[in-house]
């Protein structure tokens, strides 16, 4: 069995500690399915009144998020501000020269908080989010 229970208020609310790939990425598909859902279901008036509130909540979760993943891999939570600087450079659309500066930094974040694994052991920002839990 490997980690306690995932703390999901904790996950999209507090950018400290570590937080595994398989939640990590399970929180982001959440965070873009609110964006879209929003999207989709709002009309102009509604987001008129709310978009104010709706996108602030949403970012403010996904560099919770992200801070958690890239803590687990050993860097600072601070990167999360460039991560999502790039995916804002690039919504709903890339274009121009902000476009191609911005996609290095999301094929970066990509490879490194969806692909690679977290680091071995504890680090600087707490334990192992997958170690084993011994009963």
């Amino acid at each position: 069995m490997y980690g306690a229970v995932i703390d999901w208020r904790a996950l999209f609310m507090s950018a400290a500690g570590r937080a595994a790939r398989g939640p990590s990425l399970m929180a982001v598909g959440v965070l873009f399915a609110v964006s879209f859902l929003y999207e989709a279901v709002a009309g102009p008036t509604l987001k008129l009144l709310t978009f104010w509130i709706v996108y602030p909540l949403l970012l403010a979760s996904g560099a919770c998020v992200l801070s958690k993943r890239l803590h687990d891999r050993g860097h600072s939570g601070w990167w999360a501000a460039l991560i999502l600087t790039a995916a804002l450079t690039i919504w709903p659309a890339p274009h121009g020269a902000a476009g191609v500066l911005a996609l290095p930094v999301i094929i970066w974040a990509v490879v490194e908080l969806g692909v690679l694994p977290g680091e071995q052991g504890a680090n600087r920002f707490g334990p192992n989010p997958l170690a084993t839990v011994l009963a």
